[in-house]
């Protein structure tokens, strides 16, 4: 079961503790997309040290990954899905923040429907 978080509250935290809770916000929404997708791909945790290792730049690889992991839950739902891969990376690319917004409300609406994921 995904745990459906506020959005909003994850951007006040992530701003009051200097990006702190950003860090384990990027480690839910990893483990989220992976329970969700069912597709194996890195924990949460290692994702988040290849990210700092690479400065960066595996994040621009996660945004994308999750997009497509994304996409393909949604097509086994039967919902339309387009490249949300290239969606994420580009708003990665302008803010990560903004790109965890963005794929925590794909996966609140998963959690709202109770999809048989």
């Amino acid at each position: 079961m995904l745990k459906q978080r506020n959005i909003a509250l994850c951007i006040i935290f992530s701003i009051i503790t200097c990006g702190i809770y950003s860090l384990y916000w990027f480690v839910c929404l990893t483990d989220d997309v992976n329970t969700i997708s069912k597709e194996p791909g890195p924990s949460g945790g290692l994702a988040l040290i290849l990210t700092i290792i690479t400065c960066g730049i595996y994040g621009l690889y996660w945004a994308y990954k999750c997009g497509e992991k994304l996409d393909n839950v949604k097509l086994r739902q039967g919902y339309p899905s387009g490249n949300s891969g290239i969606l994420y990376l580009i708003l990665y690319l302008f803010g990560a923040i903004i790109s965890f917004a963005v794929i925590q409300n794909e996966l609140n609406k998963f959690s709202n429907e109770q999809v048989n994921y």
